[in-house]
């Protein structure tokens, strides 16, 4: 731990330096650029809301926290921090396979790779996550509690989310750099557990109560749903200590692992390369 610590020291400037760097690499020769960041999300939102709102035709909304929310607002809300989830999970494993020069050809910390790859995540889903609000202030046809003080849990669950997929990726990214078929393995679970998450549905209100149980157990529906609750319901993240004491387990535990296999890969990194 104070290792990676140390390796951080000092580089605040040059983290976030590579995090814009790496967000133009990615939209590099578009056309439009990073507005890729904001068309790409909006499109695949406007894909599920027409399926599921007139498509199967519940179009009547989706009910959260006692209240009714239209489907699009819910889906707005769910998906928002899913696109972030979803981009650190994938794109952390693959990001020392993809940033080899700073492992092979220079002296650079290797755990900040995982750290930057987050922060220009992160850039994208701040920008996602105020579009959002704006269309939650002007859309008043449903009972959305915004703006109100349960929106401050914002700062609660967007810091917690990004520390604990940094942490996560930890352990991915040494591992998917000696194995692609780890990282392959990466991206093809990620598109089950995007429907085996509460991010199209309310997972506190399904029939099976022994499903909605284990669901408590999935990182991505905590702050799916603790999004909806600072934004719509307006619950504090404390009312369910069940769910919260699970999930701070299994951020110790995603931690405690983290550094044990980074610790245990870090310096035949440079020869797998």
């Amino acid at each position: 731990m104070f290792q990676i610590f140390k390796e951080h020291k000092g580089f605040g400037k040059q983290i976030f330096l590579l995090a814009v760097n790496d967000l133009k690499k990615t939209y590099k020769g578009a056309a439009i650029g990073p507005l890729w960041a904001v068309i790409k999300p909006a499109f695949t939102l406007f894909v599920y809301w027409f399926a599921f709102a007139i498509g199967l035709r519940t179009g009547k909304g989706v009910t959260f926290g006692g209240e009714m929310y239209s489907t699009f607002i819910f889906l707005l809300v769910g998906f928002v921090p899913w696109f972030f989830m979803n981009d650190s999970i994938t794109l952390g494993a693959k990001s020392i396979r993809m940033n080899r020069q700073f492992v092979t050809k220079v002296s650079f910390p290797v755990s900040t790779i995982m750290t930057f790859t987050a922060v220009a995540r992160l850039f994208v889903h701040i920008f996602l996550f105020v579009i959002m609000y704006v269309v939650l202030l002007l859309d008043k046809s449903t009972n959305i509690l915004t703006p109100s003080v349960y929106n401050l849990q914002f700062f609660f669950y967007c810091p917690l989310m990004f520390a604990f997929f940094v942490a996560l990726t930890w352990s991915t990214a040494p591992m998917a750099a000696f194995s692609k078929d780890f990282e392959s393995m990466i991206v093809s679970v990620m598109a089950g557990v995007f429907w085996i998450s509460g991010i199209i549905y309310n997972s506190y209100n399904m029939d099976n109560k022994i499903v909605e149980t284990i669901m408590l157990f999935n990182p991505i529906n905590f702050f799916a749903n603790g999004y909806r609750k600072a934004f719509l319901s307006g619950e504090w993240f404390f009312e369910n200590p069940v769910e919260l004491g699970i999930f701070l387990g299994e951020f110790l535990l995603v931690f405690v692992l983290g550094l044990w296999n980074y610790k245990r890969l870090r310096k035949t990194l440079p020869d797998v390369l």
